[in-house]
């Protein structure tokens, strides 16, 4: 008995040796056979033509930027109103309740400077002009002209070239049509995410958006805020405003705001970069100053007031 339960036992010992070199066998065979997908020649072919269409697209829909940057932009600006619409809707119904009524000290100060700069923007769009009862000191425009600017922004602007630093900066953002650009772009890396994630592999896609957030997209972003800075600063002067004091009004916001993450990791350039840059853009702002024949800093309390009584531009 004692035979027979060893040579079973063995017996065994060697199916299942017998197995796991199957299985081995079949593996390696397997592994080996297989080569990468960016190794197929079909491959090949479809990422080249990819490519070559998308590089095409591409260059037939770059433009250059009012500052002479080349900008890409694949939608129209009807595109542009129906995105702006839709955030306009969501932020009414999120903030309805805290907007100040036409007519407040606040409401009346904004629509005052933002008439005055849409008189010399010429910046198409329905425009309306809301003032949100909240600490937040932020203020933006969306396309198709509906300006909103949180309350906690005034006492930080100080004054109506504080405060017209800050519209003229994102009245430019509409002028440059950076929220198009952005869509833009959006869109053309979505389906070359999508591309990599059905033709190779949907990690190498993750990686691809973490590395093209870093790389491009938040520069991207840098960059038009720093464009809107320049364009902003120009309209403000061609306005009479003082464009010097938009170095003041970052000045305040620098001692104001917080601690923020490091410049690579912000949509938004740092708050010493756009001072440094504002600093070097205003002798040309203020030539602009002079060449719109602006009254003197002693009329400019009464100047400020042209224009008001008739809202032509904004409601």
């Amino acid at each position: 008995m004692l035979w027979r339960l060893r040579a079973a036992q063995g017996a065994a010992a060697r199916l299942a040796r017998g197995i796991r070199g199957r299985q081995l066998q079949t593996y390696r065979r397997f592994g080996s056979d297989r080569q990468p997908i960016w190794q197929e020649r079909w491959f090949q072919y479809t990422a080249g033509a990819a490519g070559t269409a998308g590089a095409v697209y591409v260059a037939v829909h770059t433009r250059e930027s009012p500052t002479g940057r080349w900008q890409f932009i694949s939608v129209t600006p009807e595109d542009e109103e129906r995105e702006g619409q839709q955030a306009y809707r969501m932020i009414m119904q999120q903030y309805r309740s805290r907007i100040l009524p036409r007519g407040s000290p606040a409401d009346t100060l904004v629509r005052r400077v933002a008439q005055r700069l849409l008189e010399v923007a010429q910046t198409r769009g329905n425009w309306e002009v809301h003032v949100i009862d909240s600490p937040e000191r932020n203020a933006f425009v969306l396309p198709g002209g509906k300006i909103f600017v949180f309350s906690g922004l005034l006492p930080v602007a100080m004054t109506e070239d504080g405060l017209a630093t800050v519209l003229a900066h994102e009245i430019a953002h509409q002028q440059a049509r950076h929220t198009g650009e952005k869509l833009s772009q959006a869109r053309l890396l979505h389906l070359a995410y999508l591309f990599v994630a059905l033709f190779v592999d949907s990690g190498a896609a993750q990686i691809g958006r973490s590395m093209t957030s870093l790389l491009l997209e938040l520069p991207n972003s840098r960059r038009c805020e720093e464009e809107a800075d320049q364009i902003g600063l120009q309209l403000m002067a061609t306005a009479c405003y003082d464009p010097a004091q938009a170095v003041a009004l970052w000045e305040r916001m620098r001692a104001a705001e917080g601690v923020s993450p490091p410049e690579f990791l912000n949509t938004h350039p740092s708050t010493e970069s756009r001072i440094v840059n504002i600093r070097k853009w205003v002798p040309d702002a203020e030539l602009k100053r002079e060449a719109a024949d602006c009254p003197s800093p002693g009329l400019l309390h009464d100047f400020a007031r042209f224009g008001s009584g008739q809202d032509h531009y904004v409601r």
